[in-house]
């Protein structure tokens, strides 16, 4: 359980009830928990839908979902999705990529990416039908934080600074076949085949991205792990989307 807090810890500005600090070996082991730490956040954000619904319009209800799940990690993947479009937009080599993810202002690019990424959240969730948006909002969070352990490990550093550097050199083999058996299995119950069909597409866009930036950059950053994750929760959304559109007619 204590590597468990570590990931909430990490993941979420959720208080914990007691004060706990991290040993710098806990951060990556603590990566065999990170999807448990997404199921937590995708049930912050069900049971928020669950109290709000009767009381908000549908479409004001996913505007406060989507804040809420912004708020409550503190939008430290949202920063590296931002982080990472300004890198892409910038002229130049692997050193001028990394020194513009590096820079604190977020450039037009990056500000467009934000801004597309949170509306593509928003719209996919709106359409998703009502029979399983519970269980959409419980799964998208959790495979985001998968990809984030699949990135992880095995990757190169990028830089030998940065959160993304000790996750790389912490997380093993076995933080990954941890989370890979959470994460099929959860989804294996709340989506039945589909859910293994989606993890599988969000696998195969982890594995592409991460030999991407491994070329592009020589290794990841933790810009890129969050970058990454915010796009496997837009694919996840989308996917669950499409499934659920020939499932329901919706």
């Amino acid at each position: 359980m204590r590597l468990y807090f570590v990931a909430l810890q990490f993941l979420t500005i959720v208080p914990i009830p007691f004060p706990r600090r991290w040993q710098e070996d806990e951060l990556g082991r603590s990566m065999a928990f990170f999807p448990l730490a997404g199921l937590t956040i995708g049930a912050l954000l069900a049971g928020t839908d669950y109290l709000i619904e009767p009381w908000f319009p549908g479409e004001v209800v996913d505007v406060l979902l989507i804040a809420l799940l912004s708020a409550v990690t503190g939008g430290l993947h949202l920063d590296g999705l931002a982080d990472v479009c300004d890198g892409l937009a910038a002229r130049g080599g692997r050193e001028r990529f990394l020194a513009v993810m590096k820079d604190p202002a977020i450039g037009a690019v990056g500000a467009v990416g934000l801004v597309i990424g949170l509306l593509l959240k928003y719209q996919a969730l709106s359409f998703i039908p009502q029979e399983v948006r519970r269980e959409a909002l419980f799964c998208f969070p959790m495979l985001a934080r998968y990809s984030q352990v699949q990135l992880t490990v095995g990757a190169q550093r990028a830089r030998s600074d940065g959160l993304g550097a000790l996750f790389v050199g912490g997380a093993g083999p076995a933080q990954l076949f941890i989370a890979y058996a959470l994460t099929v299995s959860i989804m294996y119950l709340l989506l039945g085949g589909a859910g293994i069909v989606i993890s599988i597409v969000s696998y195969l866009f982890t594995w592409l991205a991460k030999l991407w930036f491994h070329r592009r950059l020589g290794g990841i950053t933790g810009d890129v792990i969050g970058c990454v994750s915010e796009f496997n929760e837009m694919l996840c959304l989308l996917a669950i989307l499409v499934w659920a559109g020939r499932i329901y007619g919706s």
